[in-house]
């Protein structure tokens, strides 16, 4: 405990009064000509340096201050990653305001509800389908003053403006009185709230999360810890802001690195993103990882049975590298030889042709990844390694780092970080990257915070003998089956979905005999599978009805059950003919199942499992 409290002490001592504003100027002077952020152009790319950038940043902060923002005041932002994004942000934070980036799949009531609870004054949109949501709920906004928009602003309405008649007033008013913003920006304390962030919503409306500057400077100098990155690397963003993690790894990570952030605004282009930018980092959730292995399997799928064999050997190689690197663990001289030469001959080519030949640092977090997939990027030499954390505690608070890392596992505590596991299993944590509680509502901070100052995650989990951390699932959401077994949900999905035809999956079983499932195909891999078989088709629904499709899921099934004890096996399941996505409402925004909204909307589906 005594180190715990002394690596605390220390990072409390290196990050002590520093804020967003203090570390954009720092970079800028530092780094003036350091590319800072590049949006796509055609076949090229728009860059701004980090001078460029502060400047821009000066000139949104003054735009606001003209307009009427006051310190403490919220700025709700919608749109794609792109570098308006960041400098709208930030912008709000140097006029003395708080930014807040909304889930762009969120339904207008959801929004009315977070721009009413922040109390937002002001909103920056990205364009016409941002507004479209936002639209039917503008009536009930009396708060909010001021739209800005990127794009499509609406004609004979005092209330928008564009975002190029914002500018030119910022940079009138930059120019008039340059005194004005320094005095907001110098009046911002480390103590401040600088984001506040809303949980994405998998039971009932959002709550925010108020996160101050020492919260997030506290998670970037572990996050730097952790992750021993270069300085001026390079990065994608491509996650919403609206998530803690791209907060932390693309917006707030970089002003201390000085990292060269490019903006993939459709998830759709991320393959194509990956090979331009050639990243030193790179974070997803499960979901991207899963999809990205489903469409190499595909085109290894194509290949001629020798190519296959020859990629499936080098794999094998790679795969014992990786798992021979582990804490506790010895890379024997044999390991290391079969992989040097597995790595110069087919490895190193693959990853260069995905995008990750550069990259030093690869991880995941927000839900379990399965093992299958990340036993799949070992064999490509890469090591995708979890993290764990939660909106609640500035993102991660156990890790594992590209050096110490044991596979299957969150890794350790992070630097300063108190964790320990209840009676009852759930993971509870202490420190500096705990929020102070939930936005407007005093009662549900009791019930995350204790008298003790230990967040409770709602969490279970277990620590092995060497300090790593492994979550078996929500407590929320364990199933009870009518024989009294506590089964983890998560564990039988993560299996199930290592078939390639299946995207997602939902296992129930709570207070029932025995688990059913309820599949759906995967709605890139599914199509190519069936035309490599010469199936037809007319939509994923006709597919899921196939019989070749049943046969091969129903494989798929089994292969699950066989890793899985007797009281977990999926005993029915059921093959839907849609796809579940955050716009659909079985998804959060950031790809995690909505297990209640599933539960309702499918409800006739799960009965029919036990009554047949």
């Amino acid at each position: 405990m005594a180190d715990v409290l002394e690596v605390r002490a220390e990072i409390e001592r290196q990050i002590a009064g520093r804020t967003v504003c203090d570390q954009l100027e720092r970079a800028a002077e530092q780094h003036p000509d350091a590319p800072a952020y590049s949006d796509p152009d055609g076949d090229a790319w728009r860059t701004l340096t980090y001078a460029q950038a502060r400047r821009r940043v000066l000139e949104i902060a003054a735009a606001f201050v003209a307009i009427g923002l006051e310190p403490g005041e919220s700025v709700a932002l919608m749109m794609v990653n792109r570098s308006e994004h960041v400098l709208a942000d930030l912008g709000a934070v140097h006029a003395g305001g708080v930014g807040c980036t909304v889930y762009s799949t969120f339904a207008p009531d959801q929004i009315a509800f977070v721009a009413g609870d922040v109390a937002a004054r002001y909103a920056v949109l990205g364009g016409p389908a941002e507004l479209a949501r936002w639209q039917p709920v503008l009536g009930r906004l009396d708060g909010l003053r001021k739209i800005i928009m990127l794009d499509g602003t609406p004609s004979g309405d005092d209330r928008f403006m564009s975002w190029d008649d914002f500018l030119t007033l910022g940079r009138a008013r930059l120019a008039e009185d340059p005194g004005a913003v320094g005095a907001r920006s110098a009046a911002v304390t480390a103590g401040d709230v600088v984001t506040v962030l809303y949980t994405s919503g998998t039971t009932g409306m959002p709550k925010g999360v108020p996160l101050t500057h020492t919260n997030v400077f506290y998670e970037v100098a572990a996050t730097d810890r952790l992750t021993s990155l270069p300085m001026r690397g390079t990065q994608i963003s491509y996650l919403t802001y609206a998530h803690i993690a791209e907060r932390i790894l693309s917006l707030y990570l970089p002003l201390v690195k000085a990292s060269h952030v490019h903006f993939c605004t459709d998830l759709a282009h991320l393959g194509t993103t990956l090979g331009q930018v050639r990243p030193m980092m790179f974070f997803g959730v499960p979901r991207v990882w899963e999809k990205m292995m489903a469409r190499l399997l595909a085109v290894l799928a194509t290949q001629p049975e020798e190519q296959r064999s020859a990629v499936r050997a080098a794999m094998e190689a790679g795969a014992a590298y990786i798992e021979a690197g582990q804490y506790g663990r010895t890379i024997t001289p044999e390991i290391r030889a079969a992989y040097e030469q597995a790595d110069a001959s087919l490895l190193s080519v693959i990853r260069a042709m995905i995008g990750f030949d550069r990259a030093e640092w690869t991880a995941t977090g927000a839900a379990p990844l399965p093992d299958e997939v990340q036993h799949f990027f070992a064999g490509l030499g890469l090591k995708v390694i979890d993290v764990y954390g939660m909106t609640e505690t500035t993102g991660a608070f156990t890790g594992n780092s590209p050096a110490c890392y044991r596979l299957g596992t969150v890794g350790m505590a992070e630097p300063g970080v108190e964790i320990r596991i209840a009676e009852d299993g759930e993971i509870l944590t202490r420190s500096p990257l705990n929020t102070r509680g939930y936005l407007n509502r005093p009662e549900g901070g009791a019930e995350l915070i204790d008298d003790d100052g230990w967040v409770h995650t709602g969490d279970i989990g277990t620590v092995d003998e060497d300090g790593f951390y492994r979550v078996v699932d929500r407590k929320k959401e364990l199933i009870i089956t009518a024989g009294g077994e506590n089964i983890s949900p998560a564990e039988i999905e993560n299996h199930l979905k290592q078939h390639a035809l299946i995207g997602q999956a939902l296992a129930f079983g709570d207070n029932r005999p025995h688990p059913v499932a309820v599949l759906t195909l995967d709605a890139e891999v599914a199509p190519g599978w069936a035309r490599a078989r010469g199936i037809a088709f007319g939509s994923l629904a006709e597919l899921a009805e196939h019989p070749e499709v049943l046969k091969e899921v129903k494989a798929g099934v089994e292969a699950a059950n066989a890793k899985l004890a007797r009281v977990q096996q999926v005993k029915k399941w059921a093959l839907l003919g849609v796809e579940w996505t955050a716009e659909t409402e079985e998804l959060t925004p950031s790809l995690k199942l909505k297990r209640r909204i599933i539960h309702a909307k499918y409800a006739d589906v799960i009965e029919g499992l036990y009554s047949r």
